[in-house]
């Protein structure tokens, strides 16, 4: 999988990362990346028939507390401090014409 990392994939991601790299900094990166795909490829050959899919390494589940509405409409209250209000809603002035 390594083979597939051209010069120019290496010049297009320099210029996506605004990146200006020296020949040497270009093939080192080349070498970096083509080690990363042949990383991948090689978790491509593990079995996983068995495992279930899962989102987060720890066994979590929703940490997040349940949606209660605690204060209810106050929707009275906030257009009394209002100085001018229509059909429930905020007047303003004009900002453009």
């Amino acid at each position: 999988m390594a083979n597939i990392i051209s010069d120019e994939i290496i010049e297009y991601v320099g210029i996506l990362a605004k990146l200006e790299l020296s020949h040497e900094e270009k093939q080192e990166a080349k070498k970096d990346m083509g080690r990363m795909l042949d990383y991948i490829d090689k978790l491509g050959e593990l079995d996983t028939t068995d495992v279930e899919p899962m989102s987060h390494v720890f066994p979590m589940q929703n940490v997040f507390r349940e949606d209660v509405v605690t204060n209810g409409d106050t929707r009275e209250a906030i257009l009394k401090n209002a100085p001018q209000e229509k059909d429930g809603m905020f007047v303003v002035p004009k900002t453009f014409d």
